[in-house]
């Protein structure tokens, strides 16, 4: 049996490399037994893994298979998903209308979410894992118990779709970003918005919450803030933009901290450290940046001109997914990068981890559950 193989380079936009794998047989203990064509190696291989490197190019991939697959949680596009703090939940929301919460052991559907006009954009769970907080093209904003599916708290203000939600420390507040260009946040006692953060005039694709370095400049709020704000302090916030704009503010203070201009639509974002951060573009780029000398980025990576949908820090590097169905980690001990395979072409929209466990949700309607102990 022969596969295509062929690694990425991450720094530069030097042309992919193909060979092929050749599968000779299963050995004694149900491993396949591979071959690559000239130039590439085979290091290792499991029965959930496959280790292929290029020395030519000091170029490395682990090729890491499902550990499972959950295929009756929705009938269509899956577009979000998020995992409970303890790892025993799922939430997720598709185009077939519903946002359901599901064992995340085996799939198996808890409760159904009921009460959004339209399609769900986001979902995640409070850090307490009894909570959700969803955003929907019905520009509501909505809170829901884990624990019987009822909505406790809607939050109506948004003039466009919700795209992205961000939770402040444990959930007194929450951040939204929306369609209509503005990001608001919201006392989640008293149902009430607490202020318009930002006003861009552009749609907010991705936004992200994080604790900034005490070298950075966040600014001093012009109105004594109110007392409903809580956990705000030394926060910065981070806006994904559609024109091409990546926004970084002081969450308190709402004062600027910069304006960075990338190459295309920018449609998310995360914080890796209290200074550097990662935010994907629709043409595949995904910008690193510093906080502190923002002007020019750290690096940029470049796979593929397929837009970049996630992005999520993990351990000391991060997981990406783009719009090919492409979907990899980077961590900076490893030498080499680890594929998520299964998706095919189909977009991976987005990624959720808990300890050695990734979750994947795709266009094709299924939820993909990895074991980094299967590498």
């Amino acid at each position: 049996m022969l596969v295509p193989c062929f690694l990425y380079s991450l720094q530069n936009r030097k042309p992919s490399l193909y060979g092929s794998l050749t599968c000779q047989g299963i050995g004694l203990d149900g491993i396949p037994e591979v071959t690559a064509s000239e130039g590439f190696i085979v290091n290792e291989i499991s029965k959930k893994s496959i280790h292929i490197s290029c020395p030519k190019e000091s170029a490395s991939s682990k090729f890491l298979a499902p550990y499972t697959t959950f295929s009756r949680i929705h009938t269509k596009s899956i577009t979000c998903l998020d995992i409970s703090s303890g790892g025993g939940l799922g939430v997720s929301s598709s185009t077939d209308g519903t946002m359901k919460i599901w064992q995340a052991s085996n799939g198996e559907l808890r409760r159904v979410l009921e009460g959004h006009v339209f399609d769900v954009n986001c979902c995640r769970f409070f850090p307490s894992g009894l909570v959700v907080l969803s955003g929907g093209m019905d520009a509501q904003l909505k809170i829901w118990s884990a624990e019987d599916a009822s909505c406790v708290v809607t939050f109506k203000g948004h003039k466009g779709g919700i795209l992205d939600t961000a939770i402040v420390d444990r959930g007194r507040n929450v951040v939204s970003g929306s369609r209509d260009g503005t990001a608001r946040l919201w006392d989640c006692g008293r149902s009430a918005c607490l202020g318009v953060l930002a006003d861009c005039g552009s749609s907010i694709n991705g936004v992200a919450v994080g604790a900034a370095d005490n070298s950075i400049n966040l600014g001093s709020p012009e109105q004594m803030p109110s007392e409903r704000e809580v956990g705000t302090e030394a926060k910065m916030l981070l806006l994904a933009r559609e024109d091409k704009k990546l926004q970084c503010l002081g969450l308190q203070s709402r004062q600027p901290v910069f304006l960075f201009i990338g190459s295309d639509a920018f449609n998310c974002c995360t914080f890796l450290s209290g200074f550097l951060l990662l935010a994907g573009t629709q043409d595949g780029n995904i910008y690193q940046l510093d906080v502190r000398s923002p002007g020019a980025p750290v690096q940029v990576i470049h796979r593929s001109g397929a837009p970049v949908l996630s992005l999520l820090s993990f351990r000391d590097g991060f997981i990406a997914s783009q719009g090919d169905g492409s979907c990899f980690i980077v961590q900076q001990d490893l030498d080499y990068v680890t594929e998520l395979t299964g998706a095919d072409c189909d977009p991976v929209y987005k990624v959720a981890t808990w300890e050695k466990q990734i979750y994947t949700c795709c266009r094709d309607g299924l939820v993909r559950r990895y074991q980094l102990s299967d590498l």
